[in-house]
């Protein structure tokens, strides 16, 4: 099986090597220059820039991230720029730590790396750059399901869920939510198939989990008056989007979630669920995403250091080309585009100003 992560990206030589960070695979770097397969569009011109930059964080946004890199090397072909997606958590260890210049997330920092990055002195600019729909998915086999309820995430997904290994497993628990919330997290899609139940999921250090436990399974808990709102502890997990996907590609009833964009690659591998947190079943798509109409949807950022910004000249330039219409124009559905959602034109605005504020 071929997983294909960003065939844009995938067959592009690597002109400055560099080794990947932790020594594991469940993280992956690339390396920049650009191809005439990225969009198409213009970077500086000068070719002036030397030196690095390194972009690590979220293996969500780091497509984006790459692409942008791969623009911007072509015309400066002296500068070498390192992106990495070990996970949103991770990236935010290292960059707090002074260790990059840019984080990719796939959610707001937190208090507590606030407080790390304060500790350390790095000060930083948030830059929200696109918007992503978290993609519930199977196995493109699996044609048992095709709609799932914040209901049913919760208890198949939720912390009570723990050693259900059967869709059906969950039955009585639906009985019981049900019960207890009725219609208000959507329709219970029961009873469940008497088939595996094998979860592949991001993992604690992923933004991409704390963006689900946030939207999905943080409301189920409230309303049903808990405090543990996190996902089950006995499923695969990992940071890695395209393990993620390997693993419900391999497993005919699997469940699981993971960025819309990577879903969009490898359709012929998994397939996304239908939504419903309460208004009905809604398929995941750029436009459903954009309208708010998608249950499921985040921002995606990035994180520039003040820090390396006074010490690294190719690094401003580097942004202001990430914001331009050049750089923002990866993001899309055309053909060799990142497929999440560009930012509405006053959101764009808002994150040009916050920029330019720096």
């Amino acid at each position: 099986m071929n997983i294909k992560r960003w065939s844009l990206l995938a067959a592009v030589a690597v002109a400055f090597p560099l080794a990947a960070c932790g020594g594991d695979d469940s993280s992956s770097t690339t390396e920049a220059p650009a191809t005439s397969e990225t969009p198409s569009s213009e970077a500086p011109t000068d070719g002036g820039l030397s030196g690095s930059i390194f972009v690590s964080g979220s293996s969500t946004v780091e497509p984006i991230s790459t692409a942008v890199a791969k623009l911007f090397s072509d015309a400066n072909p002296d500068l070498a720029i390192q992106v990495e997606g070990p996970g949103t958590g991770d990236g935010f260890a290292k960059f707090c730590a002074g260790e990059t210049d840019i984080s990719n997330a796939s959610r707001a920092i937190k208090d507590e790396e606030i407080a790390t990055c304060t500790e350390n002195g790095v000060e930083y600019i948030e830059l929200k750059v696109a918007i992503d729909g978290l993609s519930v998915i199977t196995s493109a086999k699996n044609t048992a399901i095709e709609c799932v309820s914040f209901a049913d995430l919760w208890v198949l997904l939720g912390p009570d869920a723990t050693g259900r290994n059967n869709w059906s497993d969950a039955d009585d628990a639906a009985a019981e939510l049900s019960a207890a919330v009725g219609t208000d997290f959507g329709t219970l899609h029961t009873p469940y198939p008497d088939a595996p139940l094998t979860v592949t999921a991001p993992g604690e250090e992923s933004g991409t989990f704390d963006s689900f436990v946030e939207i999905v399974l943080g409301k189920v808990a409230k309303a049903l008056g808990v405090e543990d709102d996190a996902p089950r502890p006995d499923y695969t997990a990992s940071p890695n989007d395209n393990v993620i996907i390997e693993g419900i590609a391999a497993n005919d009833t699997s469940l699981g979630w993971v960025g819309f964009a990577f879903v969009e690659e490898n359709l012929d591998v998994v397939k996304p669920l239908q939504v419903d947190k309460g208004d009905g079943c809604v398929e995941p798509t750029n436009e459903s995403i954009a309208s708010g109409d998608y249950p499921i949807a985040r921002s995606l950022y990035i994180y520039v250091s003040k820090n390396k910004l006074a010490e690294n000249a190719a690094l401003e330039a580097f942004v202001d080309f990430y914001l331009s219409d050049e750089g923002m124009a990866v993001i899309g559905t055309g053909e060799g585009q990142v497929p999440y959602v560009p930012l509405a034109s006053a959101d764009l605005e808002a994150t040009r100003a916050a920029w330019a504020a720096r």
